[in-house]
């Protein structure tokens, strides 16, 4: 008799367990979707670039040491060189936001 009652709370529990462990998966699949990369910059090249646009472009701050846009620029120019399959256009302008970064641009502009 007791085993029976053991027996049937064992299933109770566990029935209840299903039902809760349901209920959290479909509440789980429900919540929004949070894009797990980082989010870029959406949107064209200014004419003249600015500190802040160069500092996007290079996934930098503006107030930033010379030792780190050197580094980012190196970054992102091993993956958009014009060598490996990348654009003249984007590299010109990695190289522009670096020189803008670094205090040695004209404000002349793009190559193109």
């Amino acid at each position: 008799m007791v085993a029976a009652i053991i027996a049937g709370a064992a299933v109770a529990a566990a029935a209840y367990a299903g039902k809760y462990g349901i209920e959290a998966w479909q509440a789980f699949k429900l919540r929004p979707v949070r894009p797990r990369m980082r989010k870029f910059y959406e949107g064209g090249f200014q004419a003249t670039m600015n500190r802040r646009e160069a500092a996007l472009i290079l996934g930098v701050r503006e107030s930033v040491a010379a030792e780190k846009v050197k580094e980012a620029h190196r970054r992102v120019m091993v993956a958009n060189h014009p060598d490996a399959g990348g654009s003249h256009y984007l590299a010109s302008k990695i190289n522009e936001a670096k020189d803008m970064m670094l205090g040695k641009t004209k404000n002349s502009g793009s190559a193109f």
